[in-house]
């Protein structure tokens, strides 16, 4: 069965930092790439980051470019997302993606930016 938890968000004063994690349980984790999506309140789900089975090469919304970091450890079946500088507008609920059974999606974790 596959499983994706996030965890990690909570409430950022702007300028702020940080790191969510996403456990991955079901599947060969090192074989997929794996990505990071948001949904911010009225808007719809887009892709922020994602990387490789290997680690590189990594992608990201130009919206994050400079700001945030996708990395994984294979060893632990986890990815992460490190964010810095953060803005209001990047509050939303981060979503761990993986491309198996046909798009596997973890509950979210709910990232506030607000002074």
């Amino acid at each position: 069965q596959v499983q994706l938890v996030e965890s990690g968000g909570g409430l950022v004063q702007p300028g702020g930092s940080l790191r969510l994690s996403c456990a991955a349980s079901g599947f060969t984790f090192r074989l997929h790439r794996m990505s990071w999506y948001r949904q911010g309140p009225g808007k719809e789900r887009e892709l922020v980051a994602h990387i490789t089975g290997g680690g590189s090469p990594t992608n990201y919304a130009d919206s994050v470019k400079g700001r945030f970091t996708i990395s994984r450890d294979n060893a632990k079946n986890t990815v992460y997302l490190q964010m810095n500088s953060l803005k209001p507008e990047d509050t939303a609920v981060y979503y761990c993606n993986a491309p198996v059974n046909g798009g596997a999606w973890g509950q979210g974790t709910q990232v506030t930016v607000s002074s």
